[in-house]
């Protein structure tokens, strides 16, 4: 084996999952195939995982907190209101390989949903924020903004670039109608 198991600690572990998943989605999620892509047994993965639905159920909760604690970070990115409502949902429309990964898991397992729902709730409570502060009031403009943006990755045939600049006109429209 490549590795000494005790020098892998949980994290890294979660983190070769993260990268599992997106590439080849959540059949990668068990100790086997981890193990292999870390180049040690998986009783190393028992060592820091009861056994995989927790280690699911710790993948999730990592992913979860990680993305809701960034968000006030990434809804102050920008000089004005309107540039903070710009950048958040630009970040949206282009996400890491993960977060569409995680978003199909949740098609098919109630765990991977709940997290996504509380990451889509808590994402779309920033954006309503930002709308409020920008004189818009409608709750629907929130949810309207956030399924464009995250919808975006679906679009196999263009570039994050594409995606970022489209929701950026989306962003516009909506603030001309203002």
């Amino acid at each position: 084996m490549a590795r000494a198991a005790s020098r892998l600690n949980s994290n890294d572990w979660l983190s070769a999952g993260l990268e599992a998943l997106s590439e080849t989605g959540p059949r990668a999620l068990k100790a086997e195939p981890l193990a292999v892509r870390l180049g040690v047994s998986k009783g190393s993965f028992y060592w820091h995982f009861r056994d995989v639905p927790a280690f699911h159920a710790a993948l999730l909760a990592g992913w979860r907190d990680d993305c809701i604690a960034r968000l006030p970070e990434l809804a102050s990115d920008g000089a004005t209101d309107v540039a903070r409502l710009r950048n958040l949902t630009q970040v949206f429309a282009a996400p890491d390989a993960t977060e569409p990964a995680l978003r199909a898991w949740a098609n098919s397992d109630d765990l991977a949903r709940a997290a996504v729902n509380d990451v889509d709730d808590a994402r779309l409570a920033a954006l309503q924020n930002l709308l409020s502060e920008v004189g818009i009031d409608n709750p629907e403009m929130a949810r309207i903004l956030y399924a464009s943006a995250i919808g975006m990755t679906s679009l196999g045939n263009a570039s994050p670039a594409d995606h970022i600049s489209a929701i950026g006109s989306l962003v516009d429209l909506v603030l001309a109608l203002r």
